[in-house]
């Protein structure tokens, strides 16, 4: 490879700039030897950190600088840039650091400094010695990485009844799907890092029972783990199909590192896949399959694709992106029986498949605080700390309800980032913290080349204000309800996604 492709872009700045190319809010990309370096201006203060996100390595000159904090423009992450340390999902490893002078009217960056966060938490006076975790998705691995990056010095058990440890499950739909990822990009953390950080994790087992009296979970192994506080964490499980013929091998759901892997084999032999629902998984698992060389028949009841979250018009695109890829779609109907490897639509008609994925929703994993007695509606109803019915029993992730500060009404969301912030959050309730959860909702969804941002929660608008093109994939959209703005959709618009998350996260309904 040449030098000029391996350094990266923008001035040395060892060998500095001058003060007047770097205006206070402004972001300048740069290198100190072949150290990509993001330096940055806050009224006096000039912070020089990586310029790469620690989540996927995304450009920070890019995004969106907010006082002395900047944000991912890709997925949303946050970084401090006094301390590097990464204060929001999807991003957990923070930044390196680099210390600035000024001299001569110029800035020099010199030599690296470690980044090492010191806790912003104090545990309280009743603070646990013993924390469990049940479920090892993306609540239940944030809150026992932030336990651990916040100094507690308690047990920490995290129970997980996959197979394997927490893995990066967005990507089970996109590139590694696809065939773009290798394998080893998908654990969230090596092995190692739950010896060395003293978490004991414990795969494949399962908690059956829970006793919030006597603070104690009952586990599938017959063995029981008591608990001076416990975070409920139990995420969501794929729908399955209630029709005849719903439960064959090769009728696959996807949910886990096994799923991807068991569709990723059944694709090695088949021609032709057909995808049951076309929800944001749904149609992910499309276009992977597209990038395999299949064809793909998406079958779905409503008239559009995602017109539910996304209204008609973007309904109506992503539809055509996925149509010139050679997707082809019935909608208005859904499927009755499978019949080997023939389908039988509703209406009538038939369709073949050789490979068959069902994406048509998930529920939220509510038995184990059904049985103990926890307050359900239409989800686990917690606390603005997230914080159950029961006296020292949080919860996170795809179950929890919560009340949203943003859009005025108790939610339940199923998304990624959501779920690793709320187990952040979590995180510090359990040490006694009494921090309300109050991050902005988002998720992000890949669709081929086009990437989809979504943040706030709108479940119904009397109004849809495009900014830009729709089909020219540059837009910001914007969901309101009586003149206030509950949700903002976007294509390549990242600062204005950004700038959206932002707005609302100093706004309250």
């Amino acid at each position: 490879m040449a030098d000029d492709q391996k350094k990266p872009a923008g001035p040395d700045l060892a060998q500095g700039i001058a003060e007047s190319a770097l205006a206070d809010g402004a972001m300048l990309a740069g290198h100190v030897g072949d150290d990509a370096v993001l330096l940055a201006r806050h009224g006096e203060d000039i912070f020089a950190v990586g310029a790469s996100c620690t989540h996927y390595h995304g450009p920070l000159a890019e995004g969106l600088l907010d006082g002395d904090k900047v944000h991912c423009p890709w997925h949303h992450a946050c970084f401090s840039l006094r301390t590097g340390e990464a204060q929001a999902a999807p991003a957990f490893s923070p930044l390196d650091c680099w210390s600035v002078e000024k001299r001569d009217g110029k800035i020099f960056v010199t030599e690296k400094k470690a980044a090492r966060p010191r806790p912003r938490v104090t545990a309280s006076a009743d603070a646990p010695r013993r924390i469990v975790i049940v479920g090892g998705g993306a609540a239940g691995y944030a809150a026992a990485e932030m336990l651990r990056r916040q100094d507690f010095k308690g047990e920490i058990t995290l129970l997980s009844n996959d197979n394997v440890a927490p893995v990066d499950r967005p990507n089970l739909s996109k590139d590694y799907l696809a065939g773009n990822a290798p394998e080893e990009w998908i654990p969230l953390q090596g092995d190692d890092f739950y010896k060395d950080k003293g978490i004991d994790l414990r795969i494949e087992t399962s908690a059956v029972s829970l006793d919030p009296r006597k603070r104690e979970v009952a586990l599938s192994d017959n063995k029981t783990v008591g608990y001076d506080r416990l975070l409920l964490a139990t995420g969501a499980e794929p729908v399955r199909l209630p029709i005849p013929g719903g439960d064959q091998p090769h009728v696959h759901v996807l949910r886990s590192l096994s799923d991807s892997r068991a569709i990723i084999a059944a694709s090695k032999d088949a021609k032709r896949a057909v995808v049951i629902g076309a929800s944001f998984i749904g149609l992910e698992v499309a276009a992977s399959l597209v990038a395999r060389k299949l064809e793909v028949h998406v079958v779905a009841p409503e008239a559009r694709p995602m017109e539910r979250v996304l209204g008609p018009q973007f309904g109506d695109f992503v539809r055509k992106l996925h149509e010139e890829k050679g997707v082809v779609f019935h909608l208005g109907t859904g499927v009755e029986a499978i019949d080997g490897h023939r389908l039988k639509l509703k209406g009538g008609g038939t369709l073949e498949g050789d490979l068959i994925v069902s994406g048509v929703g998930v529920r939220p994993r509510l038995a184990l605080a059904e049985k103990a007695g926890l307050a359900l509606d239409r989800g686990l109803v917690v606390n603005a700390m997230l914080e159950t019915s029961a006296p020292g029993v949080y919860a996170a992730g795809d179950i929890a309800r919560w009340p949203d500060p943003h859009c005025g009404q108790k939610i339940r969301v199923e998304h990624w980032v959501v779920a690793e912030r709320q187990g952040q959050a979590a995180a510090f309730n359990l040490m006694g913290a009494h921090q309300p959860f109050d991050a902005v909702p988002f998720f992000w969804s890949q669709h081929y080349d086009v990437p989809i941002n979504y943040v706030g929660h709108a479940e119904a608008w009397d109004e849809i204000a495009v900014d830009g093109d729709i089909a020219g994939k540059d837009c910001v959209v914007r969901y309101r309800q009586k003149g206030r703005t509950l949700a903002v959709a976007s294509i390549y618009r990242d600062v204005d996604s950004l700038k959206a998350e932002v707005a609302m996260e100093k706004e309250r309904a």
